[in-house]
């Protein structure tokens, strides 16, 4: 049963001081007097949520508006979302057993290191592992703040030839209300998935061989090179295996690790609606975001990540960023410091230049 207009004023007198009501066919307009409004925004935007409804709040001229209108009615799915996540869910464990079974082949015929089904088990529960807690990440947050979300969408990817999954992903099915909020669900998940890809890389260093100086040179030209970052080269030194006379052959876990830091990169660039691109929208808001996105798409050209940079191009014309209910209210002070963090840690994942440009 739809609420009354009656009924909707109560809620919002109840909550702020309303200085003019303004009504249409569509939606309710309220002009507030309240200068500590953030967190009754909050408040407020929860209780019309379970109403179906959802407001907006915006300044214009030195005045605060409260605009209310319905939710859209959900359409109902062929096939519950619940089935997809487990198809998705299923295609993608059989593509990383298949693509960690015939990695270990590859790294066996230059150096043993173990058998390769045991290796497909190690590798799947690494590279899942490090996904399915970066959206785990996302979800404790959402759940923190009342909003909900899907169970995660995993993507498929191409195994053996490529990679076997191209991450996972989850969908918001509650609102976004302040900035704070939104940058809260964003830095969540690449924070809880790169604490297991630096687990995995120190494992994945272990079990990666090094190879005779001779055997390298001769297979310079056939070895499949990845990028270096940071985080990668400590693993590798803890078990003195970098450095640039150091050829070491890749095992799965190792490359399962590396997966994981260049996913956290792309994650935390400052790019359309990636996780880093919330964290931006949320701190230098809309305009800015813009340019911090086409400055991302500058570096992935510069990296070789030219299938990434187009993607982002393309999807960010059609649809910039996420715009939270209440974008009136600026990031609080000790996410604006934790952002710093974000940038050093998005440095630590990144590919080493040299490692990019030999």
């Amino acid at each position: 049963m739809e609420p009354t207009q009656e009924q909707v004023i109560s809620i919002v007198s109840s909550v702020f001081e309303i200085r003019d009501l303004t009504i249409s066919l569509d939606r309710m307009e309220f002009e507030i007097a309240d200068l500590d409004f953030k967190e009754k925004f909050v408040s407020l935007a929860q209780r019309l949520e379970l109403l179906n409804l959802v407001c907006f709040l915006r300044k214009s001229e030195g005045r605060l508006f409260i605009q209310i209108n319905r939710l859209p009615e959900e359409k109902k799915k062929m096939l519950s979302r619940a089935w997809i996540q487990r198809i998705l869910f299923g295609v993608v464990i059989t593509f990383v057993m298949v693509d960690g079974y015939y990695r270990t082949l590859g790294v066996n015929s230059l150096s043993y290191i173990g058998d390769p089904l045991d290796f497909a088990v190690l590798y799947t529960f690494s590279l899942i592992g490090i996904l399915g807690v970066h959206e785990a990440g996302h979800l404790v947050a959402a759940r923190w703040h009342k909003i909900r979300t899907s169970w995660p969408y995993f993507i498929p990817g191409i195994p053996v030839i490529g990679i076997p999954t191209f991450g996972a992903l989850i969908q918001s099915r509650g609102l976004t209300i302040n900035r704070d909020i939104l940058f809260d669900v964003a830095i969540a998940g690449p924070l809880a998935g790169l604490v297991i890809a630096v687990i995995v890389s120190f494992y994945g260093a272990y079990t990666s061989p090094v190879l005779d100086p001779s055997v390298a040179e001769e297979l310079s030209a056939d070895v499949m090179r990845l990028s270096d970052s940071i985080f990668m080269t400590l693993a590798l030194a803890t078990y003195d295996k970098a450095g640039p006379d150091v050829e070491v052959l890749m095992s799965p876990i190792l490359f399962a690790a590396w997966l994981g830091f260049l996913i956290t990169f792309l994650n935390l660039l400052p790019a359309w609606q990636l996780d880093g691109g919330h964290m931006a929208r949320s701190l230098f808001g809309q305009k800015i975001h813009r340019f911090a996105t086409y400055g991302s798409v500058a570096v992935l050209f510069l990296l070789r990540y030219e299938m990434m940079a187009i993607f982002i191009l393309i999807f960010s014309m059609r649809n910039m960023s996420a715009r939270p209910l209440d974008d009136v209210s600026p990031l609080s002070k000790n996410r604006k410091l934790l952002y710093v963090a974000v940038i050093v840690l998005a440095a630590l994942c990144a590919p080493l230049p040299f490692s990019v440009w030999p």
